[in-house]
């Protein structure tokens, strides 16, 4: 069977370092089991789907001590969720949790020095719990947040284990622990901001890796164009925001109440307009340029 190494070079923001990452492909197919590592990195990865659980715990790596990631969608809310774990012997420890139905994607990581200990791995797991509640892109199953306390050294060394999990993650197809934008908005420079208004209500947001940003206190029409009876997805769309509280009803217009990611400036333009809408069209820039108009996408 045909088997295959990938190779990437990846420039992160955020102050990571720049990184040079290498995936093999064991059954040649990259939605199957993958294994990646970092250039001059102790760490490894090892993930796929639920489908090929026997087979990624067959793996030796699956026997040390590390931490570990089940990915999917809750079915009661439909929501992405995540559950972060540890353990000295991951293989025994993810066996118990055969019984949650939400995951179907496993993500763990060791040391391939194995020099990982208890404390080292409750403490990652402490942080990677703390950063997936702070990034609110996912419902977190944990029930608690153990974490550890380590001496200054050792803190260090884990910190960094953190930056390379954290690089490697996106690569892996695991994005829930990735902020949408950055909170302070310092790196937002004003001609990157792009507006959308309509009837005197005005929105905020500008181009995304994963597609468009909407943000915090941008508006939208409180009423839907009669297009969404035939095409209801901003519809859908909207409810759910206004379920979960990301969009508000206030005085008689809606307004985010938090940054909100959408796939594509249009499918932001969708939700602020009430229904279907051009986004290349729909949204400016400072000049009064539509994204049509300057060719950013």
């Amino acid at each position: 069977m045909q088997t295959w190494w990938l190779n990437f070079i990846v420039i992160c923001l955020n102050f990571m370092s720049t990184a040079t990452i290498k995936i093999f492909l064991p059954h040649g197919d990259a939605k199957r089991l993958r294994t990646a590592e970092i250039s001059n990195w102790s760490g490894k990865a090892v993930a796929g789907p639920r489908s090929e659980f026997e087979g990624i715990l067959a793996r030796k790596e699956s026997q040390q001590a590390g931490i570990y990631m089940l990915t999917g969608i809750d079915p009661e809310r439909g929501k992405p969720a995540i559950y972060i774990g540890e353990a000295e012997n991951i293989k025994e420890r993810v066996k118990a949790h055969l019984a949650k139905d939400f995951w179907n994607q496993i993500v763990f990581f060791v040391s391939k020095d194995e020099n990982l200990t208890k404390s080292h791995i409750r403490y990652l797991e402490g942080r990677l719990i703390e950063k997936a509640i702070r990034v609110n892109r996912c419902l977190v199953k944990n029930s608690q947040n153990s974490g550890a306390k380590l001496p200054e050294s050792d803190r260090e060394d884990m910190e960094v284990f953190l930056e390379k999990v954290y690089q490697l993650l996106p690569v892996l197809g695991v994005e829930l622990l990735v902020a949408v934008s950055s909170k302070d908005g310092s790196n937002i420079k004003k001609q990157s901001i792009l507006h959308c208004d309509i009837k005197g209500l005005k929105a905020r947001g500008y181009l995304v890796p994963n597609g468009f940003l909407v943000l915090k206190g941008s508006e939208a029409v409180h009423a839907e164009r009669p297009s969404v009876k035939k095409w209801p997805w901003p519809r859908n769309m909207r409810q759910k925001l206004l379920e979960d509280g990301a969009l508000i009803d206030k005085n008689n217009r809606l307004e985010f109440t938090e940054d909100v990611e959408f796939s594509s400036p249009s499918a932001a333009a969708a939700v602020i307009h009430g229904g279907h809408t051009n986004g290349l069209t729909a949204w400016k820039d400072w000049k009064g340029k539509t994204l049509k108009d300057v060719g950013s996408v």
